[in-house]
């Protein structure tokens, strides 16, 4: 069964919907050797290049990036960074 998104939720969705939509546009606004089909829109980043293992390191889990929080590996938003996370949890621990 379904979970019923609230208000909120239903905005979220409908502003993601919208910067999804906005970003291929940019990208097939550009002529065609010019389009990465990754970057930002909104200050939001995007990626819509197919995934790679070393992206999915470098977005997930690299313990040596300050950020707790990078850029998807594919499509919209953010992901966060469990590597550096469990890095400073051991290093607090020692």
């Amino acid at each position: 069964m379904a979970k019923k998104k609230g208000p909120l939720g239903k905005a979220i969705g409908v502003v993601a919907a919208g910067l999804t939509v906005a970003a291929v546009v940019q990208e097939l606004a550009k002529p065609a050797d010019q389009r990465t089909w990754h970057g930002r829109i909104a200050y939001v980043p995007y990626d819509f290049r197919i995934p790679t293992v070393d992206r999915l390191l470098a977005s997930w889990w690299n313990p040596e990036d300050p950020r707790l929080i990078t850029p998807r590996t594919f499509g919209l938003g953010w992901a966060v960074n469990v590597g550096r996370i469990v890095a400073l949890a051991t290093k607090q621990q020692s």
